[in-house]
């Protein structure tokens, strides 16, 4: 692995384990304080086919509500991500929507738990479906993002990834450099995930929706370390750009004939 690929995935590193952080703060405080998980749907699936069984017209509603805007999160996230320039490998741009879309729904339910919340039921099953809407998009970004594209808010489909690709580690060792590269971010996401959850679980009885704020304001910070890496990615392959063309371009005399110098080692 070249010194331009370890810096990249010590990167996506960094990037997952700290996007896989809120979302474990966020499913927990969910948890804790609605007594639903945010951070993916498979359980509300479960809940949609269990009401289905029993005909509750307004459970099932409301389980396809919360289905719908995680979907509709992912979705939207999707398409802008879709529209990064094909030429460009160091755009982190399309991202840049999605994630203030994502910290300004965790504004919301912060500052309205903490300000309006009377404890309804439907003001409750709102704040569950802006919280679904939130991991929606971090899940829709993180899975687009090019050269990354693994899934931050729950660890079900990380799981048997990790299981395929140890297998893969171990019985193709043609394979163990690109699969220990995969193994590596998927440790961190579920590291992430779990430190997360954690600190939100110790927190959350002392602070209460405000851990939204928080968790918020971490998202900025992630936003901001993506920009300015971003940045310093694209400068460094700017400035070698331009001193491999000036070696290139490089005179040199040569048995009386003026010829280019080609650039060795690149």
């Amino acid at each position: 692995m070249t010194n331009r690929e370890n810096r990249r995935l010590k990167g996506r590193i960094v990037f997952a384990m700290m996007t896989s952080f809120a979302a474990g703060m966020v499913n927990v405080s969910s948890l804790v304080l609605f007594f639903s998980f945010s951070s993916n749907v498979t359980g509300h699936y479960a809940i949609l086919a269990s009401e289905i069984a029993k005909g509750n017209l307004v459970r099932i509603l409301t389980a396809l509500g919360w289905i719908a805007m995680y979907f509709a999160g992912s979705f939207f996230s999707g398409s802008l991500m879709r529209k990064r320039p094909a030429a460009s490998s160091f755009s982190f741009a399309p991202a840049v929507v999605p994630m203030l879309l994502e910290i300004s729904c965790l504004l919301a339910a912060g500052f309205y738990g903490h300000y309006f919340y009377a404890e309804t039921l439907v003001e409750t099953e709102l704040l569950v479906a802006l919280l679904l809407f939130a991991m929606g998009l971090q899940n829709g970004m993180t899975a687009s993002l090019k050269g990354f594209g693994l899934k931050t808010t729950h660890l079900t489909g990380l799981t048997t990834d990790l299981a395929l690709n140890t297998a893969q580690w171990f019985q193709e060792p043609a394979q163990r450099v690109a699969a220990s590269a995969r193994l590596k971010q998927m440790f961190a996401i579920a590291a992430g995930y779990i430190a997360g959850g954690t600190l939100a679980g110790c927190i959350i009885h002392y602070f209460h929706f405000w851990v939204f704020i928080y968790i918020a304001l971490a998202m900025v910070l992630i936003l901001a370390y993506s920009l300015v890496r971003t940045r310093l990615l694209r400068e460094t392959y700017r400035r070698r750009r331009v001193r491999n063309r000036e070696l290139f371009d490089q005179p040199v005399l040569h048995t009386n004939k003026l010829v280019l110098k080609k650039p060795t080692g690149l």
